[in-house]
């Protein structure tokens, strides 16, 4: 038996390696605690209808996606919070006044009003995005997440002045730290760990969870096992108990032996 009873694994930086592949240590890792009856949540910022074949790889079946906004849990919903349509519409002003792209996630689909522009397309090919539409009014009271696209380093006070209960978390991805993503403060990762812990009647001490960037700090905070990789945002580190190795060097499996449970 084990002290841990639930384990909650961001995606990118964190499971995914910056070719997009997966260190067999981590389907190993995964694979030894699902052994041991520990639940596995992918939990990430990622809409969920672009994980599907991530899922498949490593054999799991409940999720956090949206940075918070949906949760399920083997097949059952447990939380799902669009976003306020009014941010939304002030959003797409403001990125329409300043340059900026955006992309606008829904429960099926990825909505941007500008599908070609260059920063877009290169938004599209680093994270593989397939289920891409045009935007139209209608889908703004669906929106379970944004992500902004080539914003300068003073850009996100606009976007959180607009808003004060939302702040911007800067995409920790080679190669696109120019993207933020939204984050309210109300919905987070965070806050979707504790209410499938307190759905599932797991206390916190017995919840494990890795990630590497700004939008995993409520998560690691809310678990009794936090674990920050690596290659980490160098802000995230004061919020984890635990710093692990890189995603390039079998971050997730040493974590996750330094607590006993794998050989």
């Amino acid at each position: 038996m084990t002290n841990y009873n639930i384990l909650f694994l961001d995606i990118d930086g964190t499971i995914l390696r910056p070719d997009d592949t997966i260190e067999q240590s981590t389907k190993q890792a995964i694979a030894e605690v699902k052994e041991k009856g520990i639940e596995v949540f992918l939990a990430t910022g990622r809409p969920l209808h672009e994980i599907s074949h991530i899922a498949e790889e490593l054999n799991i079946d409940s999720f956090i996606g949206y940075n918070g906004a949906f949760a399920i849990h083997k097949g059952e919903e447990i939380f799902n919070s669009p976003m306020n349509p009014k941010t939304v519409e002030s959003y797409l002003e403001i990125a329409k006044n300043n340059g900026h792209e955006l992309v606008l996630y829904t429960r099926e689909k990825n909505i941007f009003p500008d599908l070609d522009s260059p920063a877009v397309k290169d938004f599209l090919e680093a994270f593989h995005l397939h289920y891409n539409e045009q935007f139209t009014p209608e889908v703004v009271t669906h929106i379970l997440g944004i992500t902004l696209i080539n914003l300068t380093e003073q850009d996100p006070k606009l976007y959180e002045k607009a808003d004060p209960t939302i702040h911007l978390s800067q995409v920790n991805v080679d190669g696109l730290r120019h993207c933020y993503d939204v984050i309210r403060d109300t919905v987070n990762k965070g806050v979707a760990v504790s209410h499938i812990l307190e759905h599932l009647q797991i206390p916190k001490e017995a919840a494990i969870a890795f990630g590497d960037g700004m939008n995993d700090k409520e998560m690691l905070s809310t678990v009794g096992e936090g674990f920050a990789m690596g290659n980490g945002h160098p802000e995230l580190f004061q919020y984890a108990k635990h710093k692990t190795t890189k995603v390039t060097d079998s971050g997730i499996y040493n974590g996750l032996k330094s607590l006993g449970l794998v050989k």
